[in-house]
């Protein structure tokens, strides 16, 4: 099988040990099933476990969309002796798994090792052997255009499996990557799926797999009634050393529940709208550094382009390692995503032809917010991206620090999409403003929510959730914080913020014993 197709059908089989480890973990936590269902049994590793750790199982189901591999496990399994154990050829996408699951009598357990590899992965190798197109995450307006909306295929198929199995006595589990499991169960919460006893145990997916993620055996119980939002997380495949309880509070996941309820107070109102930063996708052609008192670009080549349309840019890692002096700089081509772009010709002819010449590029851009806009758009761009002074952070690095960012050569700084930023009218609201973001107690819940093994751990959903309000009232620096929140919304011509903060945030007098304390 070549590399692609290896990719294509998540062809990365569960070793033997591994499985039977799963196998008699599960059997000695009191896991009886009836019915087995390998739904993408490859190789059969967890067939072979099955046999020898749930002897009393009436039926043991393998199904797997590659012939030559059903046809290596039968034989592999011939020694168990039993018409117990049927395998067959089926297209996971196209089963009913519904009608399957429900016309099984007796307990339940889906195990297994679906495919770890995303629906835009496929879809750039031109693959068959994804779902039907749905927005079955129900993301809506630019997350549904973007980055939100690609997903691994385990998840659709874990999604399927809970879905088709909830309403019954049964066990699912499932190898996958700890953030499907999360996106799977914060999707089954949110729909109201019958499970619960839900747990993450992780597993070296290094040193089983080659493969650098992080991973774990998913765990959940369906047909209880009695369901509960949370899962615990443990170090390995038992139930001994616990490092967090994840759960659901109103429509987000929280990183650890334990932390979290001891600060929830502070999950509020923003006050400020974060923001992310300038999106471009064409980094060789956008972006610039200065050598030897010459523009380059990505491309490494010099380019001849006024300043007009050129801004001081800092990167992510930039952000993340304290670094607030930026050494590159950015095309800046609108104001607004709306704005016409043609005026370049005029104000600055030779960025125009710049752009030109490097057109390919930039209209090869595959996202679908390009699409009907002015050419050469850019996108995450508004007043907020020209304030004079910002508070920002990195969304993909474990350093949660803010850093205050202001002007670079008479021009304000902006930051690329991997930022999340509030932009400040002045110095003094910057820095205070960063202070409480960088406080101890800030710190604290900003790390109940995180899932510091995520892409992106650091998000726009995740920064919205501080109440910088009640991190001043903690810190007893209300009348200070006052000045400064009541304008939050300066960058927001369609909010009153001031009227918003009075009528939903009012301050109240000092703690008389000074400090909260947590």
């Amino acid at each position: 099988m070549s590399t692609i197709s290896k990719i294509e059908f998540g062809d990365f089989q569960t070793p033997l040990p591994l499985a039977r480890q799963i196998a008699r973990f599960l059997a000695e936590s009191g896991e009886l099933p009836d019915v087995i269902v390998e739904p993408t049994c490859g190789l059969g590793s967890f067939i072979i476990a099955a046999t020898e750790h749930f002897t009393e199982a009436k039926a043991i189901f393998g199904f797997d969309i590659n012939p030559d591999y059903v046809h290596k496990t039968i034989k592999s399994t011939d020694r168990d002796g039993k018409p117990r154990i049927k395998l067959e050829q089926r297209n996971f996408f196209e089963f009913d798994w519904q009608e399957f699951l429900t016309t099984q009598k007796g307990r339940v357990l889906v195990i297994g090792n679906p495919p770890w590899v995303t629906n835009s992965a496929l879809s750039s190798m031109d693959s068959e052997n994804l779902p039907e197109k749905s927005n079955f995450q129900g993301n809506k307006g630019f997350s549904a255009k973007t980055g939100k909306a690609n997903f691994d295929i385990s998840e659709w198929m874990l999604i399927r499996l809970i879905s088709a199995l909830h309403q019954r006595d049964g066990c699912l589990a499932m190898l996958c990557k700890t953030a499907t499991a999360r996106k799977t169960l914060k999707y089954a919460w949110l729909k109201g799926l019958n499970i619960s006893h839900c747990s993450l145990h992780l597993i070296d997916a290094k040193l089983h797999f080659g493969a650098s993620v992080d991973a774990c055996l998913l765990i959940l119980h369906t047909g209880f009634g009695k369901m509960a939002n949370k899962a615990t997380v443990y170090r390995d495949l038992s139930f001994n050393e616990k490092i967090s309880i994840i759960g659901l509070i109103g429509k987000e996941l929280i990183s650890n529940l334990d932390e979290y309820e001891q600060l929830r107070e502070i999950d509020g109102f923003p006050y400020y709208t974060w923001r992310s930063g300038i999106k471009h996708d064409a980094a060789s052609v956008m972006e610039f550094s200065i050598q030897n008192g010459q523009m380059i670009n990505g491309k490494h080549q010099p380019c001849q382009i006024e300043k007009k349309y050129l801004y001081p840019l800092l990167k992510s890692s930039d952000v993340a390692n304290g670094r607030t002096i930026p050494e590159k700089f950015v095309l800046v081509t609108q104001k607004k995503p709306s704005d016409d772009t043609t005026v370049i010709e005029t104000n600055a002819p030779k960025t125009w032809n710049y752009l030109l010449e490097n057109a390919k590029i930039l209209d090869s851009r595959k996202s679908i917010i390009y699409r009907k806009r002015p050419r050469f758009s850019i996108f995450g761009i508004g007043d907020y991206t020209f304030s004079p002074w910002k508070v920002a952070i990195s969304g993909l690095y474990k350093n949660c620090r803010f850093e205050v960012v202001g002007s670079f050569h008479g021009k304000p700084i902006v930051m690329d999409d991997t930022c999340s930023f509030i932009p400040c009218e002045t110095a003094d609201e910057a820095y205070f403003i960063c202070n409480l973001l960088n406080s101890e107690i800030c710190q604290r819940f900003l790390r109940s929510l995180i899932f510091f093994d995520a892409k992106r751990p650091i998000t726009i959903d995740i920064l919205n959730r501080i109440d910088l309000k009640k991190i001043s009232e903690y810190l007893n620096q209300t009348e200070e914080a006052h000045p400064h929140l009541s304008r939050a919304g300066t960058y927001e011509n369609e909010r009153q913020f001031s009227l918003i903060f009075e009528k939903n945030a009012k301050y109240h007098p000092k703690h008389e014993s000074g400090k909260k304390k947590i």
